[in-house]
């Protein structure tokens, strides 16, 4: 009998589930690590949850995410967004490790300028192994944000309580996105082997006939072949070579096409065939967009 997912549908529902008391606030509560346990009977249940998550803790806690298992140490912050699917696969005792861990419910970013940018941090969706690593000054002033997230939570809430807390949010995350890009920036050498891999892939992947066969590949794609989510490598890419992931993959399929328009006597629609497009008008529009030309101009110009 296949088990069902237990669903998180809130912070009173999540305190519930952890033998907490009841939360200060509806929509976000600061749970310090130390305090709960997590016992055999939660070992490998899948759950998901409609909250936001972002952790921090001083001792290795084995999660099973996704397919993979990750055990994380000192200064490693990780990041959960609504409707991920986790498992806990280390029991855990209380006062066995310290840490926090911010859960938030998106109903508290409603009608402030967060909601709107909040899926821009696409750390969120990152894998656990590729989390963030921080120094300790970073950690210091990560954990001053959360101080003052705290310090809010148990005020009385007021007119103004909202928009400090969700203020506070922001600048939290604000900083990771610096942290993240220094984490991407000092891995020079391991980045520029992997922009080499992904052109190597949609080099095989074109020579092998799969543009013909299965149509055009997916950031996901090549993120399941270099080991990596999809997100994680369009940023990496992104700080690496001002270009994202998708921006590769069409850039490759225009220099393809431009070799195959001057070489080839194939009409437009064969051409679009081959390089995986079902439909030429859409080829068409991809390569007026890239080059400032139609495929015909192109082949006519030159």
């Amino acid at each position: 009998m296949v088990r069902e997912i237990l669903k998180i549908k809130s912070i009173d529902h999540l305190h519930q589930l952890m033998g907490l008391a009841k939360p200060l606030h509806p929509y976000i509560s600061l749970i310090n690590a130390s305090k709960f346990e997590i016992g055999k009977q939660w070992l490998n249940v899948k759950m998901t949850s409609e909250l936001y998550c972002i952790s921090l803790k001083d001792a290795a806690c084995g999660m099973h995410y996704g397919r993979n298992i990750y055990d994380f140490s000192e200064g490693v912050l990780m990041f959960t967004g609504p409707h991920q699917v986790y498992s806990l696969q280390k029991e855990q005792k209380k006062d066995e490790v310290q840490g926090w861990m911010l859960f938030f419910h998106p109903d508290l970013l409603r009608n402030t300028p967060l909601e709107k940018t909040i899926d821009s941090f696409s750390f969120f969706s990152y894998d656990l192994h590729e989390a963030l690593h921080l120094s300790e000054k970073e950690e210091q002033t990560i954990t001053q944000c959360v101080n003052m997230i705290q310090e809010e939570i148990g005020e009385n809430i007021d007119y103004h309580t909202q928009k400090l807390i969700v203020n506070c949010i922001e600048m939290l995350l604000n900083f990771c996105s610096r942290y993240y890009d220094r984490q991407f920036g000092s891995r020079n050498k391991q980045n520029s082997d992997i922009l080499s891999r992904i052109e190597q892939l949609l080099k095989t992947y074109y020579q092998s006939g799969l543009l013909t066969q299965h149509g055009i590949p997916s950031v996901g794609y090549l993120a399941e072949k270099m080991n990596m989510s999809a997100h994680y490598l369009s940023d990496l890419l992104k700080k690496e070579t001002g270009r994202s992931a998708l921006e590769h993959i069409n850039d490759f399929i225009i220099d393809k096409a431009k070799k195959i328009l001057l070489a080839s006597p194939d009409n437009i629609s064969e051409i679009a065939y081959s390089l995986g497009f079902n439909y030429p008008h859409y080829f068409s529009r991809l390569f007026k967009t890239k080059t400032g030309m139609s495929p015909i101009q192109y082949r006519t110009m030159n």
